[in-house]
């Protein structure tokens, strides 16, 4: 049986059932959502405002930036964590845009491949600097060894 820890001594890190310590995960847990959100609606609405497009554009095409050879639909969904009933849409659009071209595989029609146009190449380098700059601004009060201490954080979440 294990007891909960006395004044002044601290739970081991494994331990996960002390009520207090649950209690303040669970109120660290829904403050990291309520900042992911703020954070989300802050970059939406940059988006939004200096460029006319959404957060999910902006993410299909940060993936296609990274696969400048184009990926397969399915990549390109897995890739995003969504659906490819998600993904077709935003693709349509960007197409209809000039900022991707899709090719249907010779071997599989109904298989295609989707990548960056030029046009799209630069539109999303314009985007992605602004991206950053939005993003250096949300964590300016931290300095290098803050954001290491952040990361290893995240790191340790991700383990579980």
């Amino acid at each position: 049986m294990t007891l909960p820890p006395q004044h002044g001594q601290h739970e081991a890190k494994g331990d996960t059932h002390n009520d207090a310590v649950s209690k303040h995960r669970l109120r660290i847990w829904l403050r990291f959502l309520d900042t992911n959100r703020t954070m989300q609606s802050h970059l939406r609405t940059s988006l939004r405002n200096d460029f006319d497009t959404t957060l999910p554009r902006f993410d299909v095409l940060a993936t296609l930036d990274r696969y400048r050879d184009g990926l397969r639909m399915s990549h390109l969904s897995a890739h995003l964590k969504v659906s490819n009933g998600n993904v077709t849409g935003i693709i349509d659009s960007l197409i209809r845009e000039g900022h991707v071209i899709r090719e249907v595989s010779p071997e599989d029609k109904r298989a295609a491949t989707v990548r960056l146009t030029k046009r799209g190449i630069e539109r999303f380098a314009e985007m992605a600097t602004s991206h950053e700059e939005w993003v250096n601004k949300m964590f300016a009060g931290m300095d290098s060894d803050d954001l290491d201490q952040f990361a290893g954080l995240l790191d340790l979440l991700e383990e579980r």
